[in-house]
């Protein structure tokens, strides 16, 4: 497998070995001391001990303290981090809560307030005035598409509510798509975070709103998980299926740019209220929610259906979504992940309030969402 180098509008060097172009790339742009971003799980692992090898002529420092559901706390400490080592660049390293923290570290570390204070909706939102740090992004998982979004989703520490600051100045300056950093991903992280990247690009499909460039890019982004997933769950070495799996994630991060829809404001509330991992969230909702959506927009389905090889039109893709869930080892629905019958006022309410959903195909009231969460149950 050959690298291969494009933009979109990110500059991205995609194949086998890419991570091995750091250095010079870093170098290059006058860069020579990274803070490398990545969570606890990954800190500790020999991937990231590998890569480091190749970071000769820098000096390297590792702030390592993301996990779960990034919050506002880690990406502060994350800038204190960077202020201590002196560093002068950002190296993204790990799956999407490591990026999203990455993109805004450099924010929190030359600006004053707390990363709070830079989310969209704010009250009071801060300007990013100054110059952030050069910045590159490694995505370790194929999922979330974060290493070429121009937004940061971070959850306030108490109450754990998503909040997403937004912005180009926090696009990566460069990402290096590497599937070989995704070999090591056990089957569970490699089937939640699949379907995290297959529920961007048919959610962003799905969207009503205008604009066929991101629809192009959602179907392909479609086509190519929905015949990539089993085989990179099952064959975990199979390099191509990771490297189909690693290009559908950022296909649809880039084509989301179009909005989403109701499965991820479930989701988001899922992981607020329940702390589930976000692909598997979209996962446990994206069934539910579709069949639902179905009537709005058949013909969408039926497109849909077409680039995954459905036999039966749009009205077979849900229950071929269910056989690829189960396939891939996602079963039960949302109480045999933990999910508690008394926390559906507090998901309804949440879910409620996300933005996603007014870009559904249908529009979405609290008792939907309430009808929609009992149903996955």
């Amino acid at each position: 497998m050959s690298i291969t180098s494009f933009s979109f509008p990110t500059p991205i060097k995609f194949g086998a070995g890419a991570r091995k172009l750091v250095a010079a790339h870093l170098l290059e742009q006058g860069c020579k001391r990274p803070l490398i971003v990545t969570d606890r799980a990954l800190g500790a692992l020999p991937v990231l001990a590998e890569f480091k090898t190749h970071l000769a002529g820098l000096e390297v420092a590792v702030f390592s303290g993301v996990f779960g559901n990034p919050t506002c706390s880690q990406v502060m400490d994350g800038a204190a981090a960077f202020k201590a080592h002196g560093a002068d660049c950002i190296i993204g390293f790990g799956g999407g809560a490591a990026l999203d923290v990455a993109k805004v570290v450099g924010i929190a570390a030359t600006h004053e307030g707390d990363i709070l204070e830079y989310v969209w909706d704010h009250p009071q939102v801060r300007p990013i005035r100054n110059a952030l740090p050069y910045l590159v992004a490694l995505p370790t998982t194929s999922g979330t598409g974060s290493e070429v979004g121009r937004s940061s989703v971070v959850s306030e520490n108490d109450t754990h509510l998503k909040r997403v600051v937004f912005s180009p100045k926090i696009l990566a300056k460069c990402v290096f798509a590497d599937p070989e950093l995704t070999l090591g991903l056990p089957p569970a992280v490699t089937a939640a975070t699949g379907m995290d990247a297959l529920t961007h690009n048919i959610e962003s499909y799905l969207s009503p709103a205008y604009h066929p460039l991101c629809d192009g890019i959602a179907l392909e982004g479609t086509r190519i998980a929905a015949a990539a997933l089993l085989t990179a769950v099952m064959e975990p070495a199979n390099l191509q299926a990771r490297s189909d799996m690693m290009m559908s994630s950022m296909m649809g991060a880039i084509a989301f740019q179009k909005d989403l829809g109701a499965v991820h404001s479930c989701a988001h509330a899922l992981g607020a209220v329940c702390d589930l991992h976000h692909g598997l969230a979209n996962a446990l909702m994206i069934d539910t929610v579709l069949t639902w959506n179905y009537e709005a927009v058949p013909a969408k389905f039926d497109e849909l259906a077409h680039v995954c090889k459905v036999v039966g039109g749009g009205a077979a893709l849900v229950p071929w979504l269910k056989a690829l869930k189960t396939s891939i080892g996602i079963h039960g629905g949302l109480a045999a992940h933990g999910v508690k019958p008394e926390q559906l006022a507090r998901l309804v309410q949440i879910a409620t309030a996300d933005i996603c959903h007014q870009t559904n195909p249908r529009p979405c009231t609290s008792a939907d969402f309430e009808r929609l969460f009992k149903q996955a149950l």
